[in-house]
């Protein structure tokens, strides 16, 4: 199922932060097993999970086939280079009619401190259910992930699932990713993005994979709960603590 970036392609998301190939990664039965994964751990929660499950390959080692499958590393490798860590993955699940905004924010700015630099940390978001603007698909302001850190604002966490957001945004500009079960997006940690609340009737669950340059140090003092994994490649920086598959 490998579908390499194309040169254009490559050159847009570096100069607008992110990408839309509107393509599959797995085979329908490799997708059909991490559905049935994240179906196992909903389940877990009660059929309730509203926001994200978070680092679920900590607990489920079955999720390492997916987020060290040559085809996914060979897709980040065409955007971070060949040096690669596993940083986290997440399933973000958004409730029917109960799913809350997500504010506009970096996750950079989440891990302020915690690693040298951001500048090459790609996040993978493979919707599991269709994901669309009525269930409040991810939106993303192009061009954002080179203006550095973002000044935030409090918001309420009765309809938000942070506490804050940035402040004067135009959402006017903002690009909507809708994708179909399997498909998936591209973004860099440092742009901006949210995602309306889900007011539909359909649940909207997608499986983040996140992944960085081993140029970057990840700061052991900072990071002394957060586990991470040499993906492909070496370590660049020389002084990152890796784990075990």
């Amino acid at each position: 199922m490998s579908h390499p970036l194309s040169p254009t392609e490559i050159q847009f998301y570096h100069e607008h932060g992110y990408l839309l190939p509107k393509k599959k990664i797995f085979t329908p039965a490799m997708q059909a097993e991490l559905t049935g994964i994240f179906e196992e751990l909903w389940e877990q929660h009660g059929r309730k999970m509203n926001h994200e499950d978070d680092r679920p390959h900590l607990r489920d080692k079955r999720l390492f086939k997916f987020l060290l499958h040559d085809d996914v590393l060979d897709l980040v490798e065409s955007i971070i280079g060949p040096n690669i860590g596993l940083w986290s993955s997440h399933f973000i699940s958004k409730e029917p009619l109960v799913g809350r905004r997500t504010p506009w924010h970096e996750d950079s700015a989440y891990w302020k401190g915690r690693l040298s630099r951001y500048d090459k940390i790609v996040t993978i978001w493979l919707a599991i259910d269709r994901s669309n603007r009525e269930n409040g698909c991810m939106a993303v302001m192009p061009g954002t992930h080179t203006n550095g850190f973002s000044t935030y604002e409090d918001v309420s966490e009765e309809e938000n699932i942070f506490n804050s957001r940035i402040k004067d945004i135009d959402e006017s500009k903002a690009v909507f990713f809708e994708l179909e079960p399997g498909e998936y997006s591209l973004h860099d940690s440092r742009i901006i993005h949210g995602a309306p609340p889900n007011k539909s009737p359909y649940r909207r669950c997608g499986y983040t994979m996140r992944y960085y340059s081993t140029e970057a140090l990840v700061i052991p003092e900072n990071n002394q709960d957060h586990k991470v994994w040499l993906a492909r490649g070496i370590d660049v920086s020389g002084g990152t603590k890796f784990e075990n598959v």
